[in-house]
């Protein structure tokens, strides 16, 4: 099993000897670990705290559908792929919070914040989830990443083209699974489409794949070309105002298997692949104000 653990509030502060982990992933055959001692800036512990105080906001699926929207800022200084997101653009970037249970049943809600950037070469995706059992296995690219807790961004980079769209998922250990859908979610996905050059880092804290304990979170910064692209988007990188349609979604985990999305799916059972309730991004040439 691996350990992890953080400061991350004054009031749920780690013992002297707490070993943190930090884990990332720049190859997607194999993974860089590495023990450090991390102090957090002030907006992760700003984030975090939302999260561990339960403030996050929960949506009423019952609520008729509206596509959510959200602006993605440009970045106006470099981003370090470390899984710290100490940078002072993750801080004024907004924040995704009111995360569907769209197939809910049983079990504890857990929170996710998220938060996304651009620059000439990538699509920047963050994301804090509380978890209490934290499963992370897998470390092979396009291994089974679906049975660990996981992340996933599914990007339909062509309003015109609403059903051709690409998802990649990652646990935080940074494998993660591609794929292309050319033509649907209902035909066969592209069978030779890898993202080239996805950039993965991920911190925990808590223990790895040991339900005797209980867990507090998990985080992942992930950078994507926009060369992954090219073949179907009108730009890439895209210029200031255009749209994409775009969903984030968590699930996963041996304990509280939970699905949650940014904008809710329409189907009676857990699927993730429909592209026609995906909500709707908008690349912003500014800067977020800070």
């Amino acid at each position: 099993m691996r350990h992890g653990i953080q400061d991350y509030a004054e009031t749920m502060m780690p013992p002297s000897n707490a070993r943190y982990r930090q884990l990332s992933m720049q190859n997607p055959l194999h993974a860089c670990t590495r023990s450090l001692v991390v102090k957090l800036n002030s907006m992760l512990t700003c984030l975090l705290y939302v999260v561990c105080q339960g403030a996050v906001t929960f949506a009423d699926d019952g609520e008729p559908f509206e596509p959510p929207e959200y602006t993605i800022h440009r970045a106006n200084s470099p981003i370090r792929i470390d899984g710290k997101l100490d940078e002072p653009v993750w801080e004024a970037a907004p924040e995704i919070r009111d995360f569907h249970f769209t197939w809910y049943k049983e079990g504890r809600k857990e929170p996710t914040v998220a938060r996304m950037l651009w620059d000439d070469e990538y699509l920047y995706v963050a994301h804090v989830c509380e978890d209490a059992w934290i499963t992370a296995r897998c470390e092979e690219h396009d291994g089974p990443v679906a049975k660990d807790d996981c992340f996933e961004v599914m990007v339909a980079p062509n309003v015109d083209k609403p059903n051709v769209y690409f998802n990649i998922e990652w646990n935080v250990l940074g494998a993660w699974v591609d794929n292309h859908r050319p033509n649907g979610p209902k035909e066969p996905k592209a069978p030779k489409w890898d993202a080239e050059g996805v950039r993965i880092a991920g911190r925990y804290v808590g223990t790895l794949n040991d339900d005797s304990d209980t867990d507090k979170l998990w985080i992942a910064e992930v950078a994507i070309p926009f060369d992954n692209f090219s073949e179907v988007a009108n730009h890439t990188p895209p210029e200031p105002g255009d749209q994409w349609n775009l969903n984030l979604n968590r699930h996963g985990g041996d304990t509280n298997l939970q699905y949650s999305q940014w904008s809710r799916a329409d189907t009676d059972v857990p699927s993730f692949h429909t592209p026609h309730r995906f909500g709707r991004v908008t690349f912003s040439g500014e800067p977020p104000k800070q």
